[in-house]
């Protein structure tokens, strides 16, 4: 049995879900205590209860201590897992895409494809938006050999939730492939999409587009962004992502999400700054792809390696899962992270 102290490094509920994910795959049971120990509201919120659920669900497994408030699970995977068409309301503004994130790796090695219908928050602080998963994480897993499909079906923000996402996935006939990107680049484009629900009057979406635009072109980069005007939300609210990519392929995402009182050119200095940042240091992952890429890393045959604009609690929190529940290898230094990826393959039930 692997055992977790969930209060380790960042004390987030990424380690539940990364550590979820690869036991329902490695079928190893798990016992996690102290979970988000290090949180002002620790214990199981509704997003990581239905991640757990949800993973529990897919491999005809049991888990115990799914309640919210639970700091502590135990968890023993069945033997096989569903494919098919499956449905989660996580019933409040919990993140959809980190449910999503969660379900990914176990849809890549189920026995047929998998849609996943999830309703939720796609646009809040502390979670990666729904844009960034699209635009920077699944292209990213693609060049790895995924087939993954993500839409935005309606926006949904914090505290109404009820955004809607359509998660699709192919099973993988092999293993997942490395990467091997060393090379940061020279940035050859920036596209961006500006997204407001209900805030068409006071121009919440142009306001937040023009000042990125203005505050890149200072820095010499002429930048397209999409602006989205929505009314299918169920609230008022707005969100804001950019993208780079550079001649040697690699993405760069940011993003932010709006809220009461935050104005939208405030949204757009903050994610420009942001992206600026990142590329500013020569990485060639941005600072949410650099943790979210390790446990795909883990699974993959052969050495993935890549540079990251900076070392934070999640990168290590998830290199230590992958070589607490993979036995992958992992190094890192001097902002350059390397995993030998166990090239994990699973029967099709």
């Amino acid at each position: 049995m692997i055992e977790i102290d969930g209060s380790l490094y960042s004390g987030s509920g990424t380690l539940l879900r990364y550590a979820m994910a690869l036991a329902t795959l490695t079928g190893e049971p798990l016992h996690m205590t102290r979970i988000r120990g290090r949180r002002e509201n620790p214990g199981l919120r509704p997003q990581h209860l239905h991640a757990a659920r949800a993973c529990s669900f897919l491999s005809h497994g049991n888990l115990r201590g799914d309640q919210v408030g639970s700091s502590e699970i135990l968890y023993q995977p069945g033997n096989s897992l569903r494919a098919g068409d499956f449905e989660w309301n996580i019933g409040t503004a919990g993140s959809t895409t980190m449910l999503a994130f969660t379900l990914l790796p176990v849809a890549l090695f189920a026995p047929g494809p998998c849609r996943f219908s999830i309703f939720g928050g796609l646009f809040q602080d502390y979670a990666s938006s729904a844009f960034h998963l699209q635009r920077v994480l699944i292209p990213t897993l693609q060049k790895m050999g995924a087939q993954i499909q993500l839409k935005m079906l309606r926006p949904g923000y914090v505290p109404t939730g009820q955004g809607h996402l359509e998660l699709r996935v192919e099973p993988l006939p092999s293993c997942l492939k490395p990467l091997r990107m060393v090379e940061s680049g020279t940035v050859q484009e920036i596209r961006g999409v500006s997204l407001a629900s209900h805030l068409k009057e006071a121009k919440v979406a142009e306001r937040m587009a023009n000042r990125c635009q203005s505050l890149l072109k200072e820095r010499g980069y002429p930048t397209q962004i999409e602006i989205l005007e929505d009314h299918t939300a169920l609230q008022k609210g707005a969100a804001l992502f950019l993208e780079a990519r550079t001649d040697t392929d690699c993405l760069f995402g940011a993003d932010q999400a709006g809220r009461p009182g935050r104005r939208s050119e405030a949204i757009a200095q903050f994610v420009v700054r942001s992206l600026l940042e990142d590329l500013e240091t020569q990485a060639t992952v941005d600072r949410h792809l650099a943790d979210q890429l390790i446990l795909f890393a883990g699974l993959a045959t052969g050495s993935t390696e890549y540079l990251v604009p900076r070392v934070t609690d999640h990168i290590e929190a998830n290199l230590y899962l992958v070589h607490q529940l993979l036995r992958a290898r992992v190094e890192l230094g001097k902002g350059r992270l390397r995993v030998g990826g166990i090239g994990f393959q699973r029967s099709r039930e």
